[in-house]
């Protein structure tokens, strides 16, 4: 039979169903139980032995060690994993994704499994159309499973019976007799794969085909899966590059893990494969170098790898991020790093998990901001005119810098508006619009109050000590309101956020600012009281209030009030 251009198109149309299958399966749980495998992820890690059964979960869970390894580094960038932890995270992924390889083993080849896919659409469709959101996105997993395994059927089907075409198995016999560098070619062809379709489940699917086909032989095939072990650690990667340093790291730790993995599998693989094959024919499996048991051997094989790595590796976790920190270094001095996002980036799958970037994006915009009152109050003392200029620079620095935090944070979260939301993560997702907006209208008060100042010293104009006293008052005022504020946004639950504490220093606020209008208002009459100085201190003392203003604002929005 000829094997042309249609039969190629058919392979690579059953591939995308499985990958649109794994991916609309993937989401579905996702959206399900967003907000509880962030709960897992935060509270399961405390060290790396809970980080690898917790990576093993969630991955059985969700079918995708990429998407687990996503969540891993984007949980990183965000600061709410160590290194240590997301190191266990992951090697526990590498676990998980095996299960995958049992399913299709399982399911894929031994049941015809279109004669049951069909009925999950019957069942699963329906769900799609409620209104109730827990419903339709379990529903969305039905269907990509049902999916998932039609695609199998399919690309099994597309895949040439190797007894109309024995050249090619000629050919890979021959290719494989070339020892230790046969291994290394097909660990590459398998690391190509993977990279390509961007999904080392998938990869393995075409793989596990392959065999059953009879197209590879068992140390061919294992030496693939190997090879798809590293191309999966693109994606982690690739999630990585918009990340922070501690999230290249993460990432790093995961390519060295699997690198390092499977240097060694490939040396000893001549020997470990036929103790495998003894070990499952004397537990009752079919021979594993046949056709018809090569799928179970592979996926045994699979397991047993990853499992064997994760124990040996364990022990080298500190060593792991030892070298990732030597080998990802800092570009920037943290201190001064704050003219761009520190914890949004665009790889996470699901709105209800791109949430935690955001609260610890908000949570950082709040310190920035805050850093320009202590700049005023810098200001406000100082007499030199070189350091005033200096710190004129800084806060018109920062206003930009919060100007486009906000936009950046704005467009991020019209992004994810796009998507299908559910009420809770609309409510949050306005929530953190509202503080933005906020934030940034702080940032604008204290750069118009940094050009009043600098005007009032061009006009040679100058403040009493009291009033500079009183605007130094009010400006430490202020300084507890952020502090109360930044203490409000560090919080991960905003339900336990009460505004009694940023109330009660809003009032104070608003004590001072009468105060200093009253004194304002009867030093008018003074001759040694210089008016335009008096207008620029109401100016000053009227736009703090505003700004207390906004503060209470973001605590508002924080409880839900706004």
């Amino acid at each position: 039979m000829e094997y042309g251009i249609g039969n190629i198109l058919m392979v690579l149309g059953a591939l995308a169903f499985f990958i649109y299958g794994m991916k609309m399966m993937s989401e579905g749980v996702q959206r399900a139980a967003g907000n509880h495998l962030r709960d897992i992820l935060r509270n399961m890690t405390r060290n790396r032995y809970l980080g690898v059964l917790t990576g093993f979960l969630v991955t059985v869970l969700v079918q995708s060690s990429s998407a687990t390894t996503v969540m891993t580094v984007s949980f990183v960038n965000a600061g709410l994993l160590s290194l240590v932890e997301s190191a266990g995270v992951m090697m526990g992924a590498n676990v998980g994704t095996t299960i995958t390889a049992w399913l299709v083993s399982i399911l894929g080849f031994k049941i015809e499994l279109s004669s049951y896919s069909i009925p999950l659409f019957a069942l699963g469709v329906p769900m799609l159309f409620s209104t109730r959101g827990k419903i339709k996105y379990w529903g969305e997993f039905i269907v990509g499973f049902a999916i998932l395994f039609l695609s199998l059927q399919a690309l099994k089907d597309a895949m040439p019976d190797i007894k109309e075409n024995p050249q090619v198995l000629e050919w890979l016999q021959n290719f494989s007799e070339h020892g230790i560098f046969s291994r290394l070619f097909f660990v590459f062809v398998g690391t190509i794969l993977t990279i390509v379709v961007q999904s080392s489940s998938a990869a393995m699917a075409i793989t596990l085909t392959m065999c059953s086909q009879g197209w590879l032989p068992l140390e061919v095939a294992a030496a693939m899966i190997l090879g798809e072990n590293i191309g999966t650690t693109i994606t982690a990667t690739l999630a990585s590059i918009v990340g922070n340093t501690a999230a290249k790291r993460s990432a790093r730790i995961h390519f060295l893990f699997n690198i390092i993995g499977v240097s060694w599998m490939v040396i000893i693989l001549p020997q470990f494969l036929p103790i495998l094959s003894k070990v499952m024919i004397f537990i009752g499996f079919e021979d594993p170098t046949s056709t018809s048991g090569i799928a179970f051997g592979l996926s045994a094989f699979h397991t047993s790898f990853n499992l064997i790595n994760v124990l040996i590796m364990l022990a080298f976790v500190p060593w792991l991020v030892k070298v990732a920190t030597r080998t990802v270094k800092e570009k920037y001095d943290e201190d001064e790093g704050h003219d761009r996002l520190q914890f949004i980036s665009s790889t996470i799958v699901t709105p209800e998990l791109a949430t935690i970037e955001l609260q610890k994006e908000t949570a950082h915009y709040g310190k920035i901001v805050g850093r320009m009152n202590k700049f005023l109050s810098d200001l406000v003392k100082e007499t030199d005119d070189k350091k005033r200029r200096k710190l004129h620079k800084k806060i018109e620095k920062y206003e930009i810098i919060t100007d486009n935090l906000e936009v950046e944070i704005t467009e991020y979260i019209t992004k994810l508006a796009d998507r299908e939301l559910t009420k809770e993560t609309s409510i949050r997702l306005r929530t953190y619009m509202n503080i933005a907006n906020d934030l940034e209208r702080i940032g604008d008060i204290y750069f118009q109050l940094s050009k009043n100042i600098e005007t009032k010293n061009e006009k040679k104009s100058y403040f009493l000590p009291e009033q500079r006293q009183q605007l130094l008052d009010m400006l430490s005022l202020v300084k507890e309101a952020f502090e109360m504020m930044a203490q409000n946004l560090s919080v991960s639950d905003y339900r336990e956020v009460s505004k009694d504490g940023a109330r009660a220093i809003e009032d104070q606020i608003n004590e001072q600012r009468n105060t200093m209008r009253d004194y304002n208002h009867d030093m008018l009459g003074n001759p040694d009281y210089n008016v335009e100085s008096a207008m620029i201190f109401n100016t000053i003392f009227s736009s703090l209030e505003r700004v207390g203003d906004h503060i209470i604002n973001v605590t508002e929005s924080i409880v839900g009030e706004i």
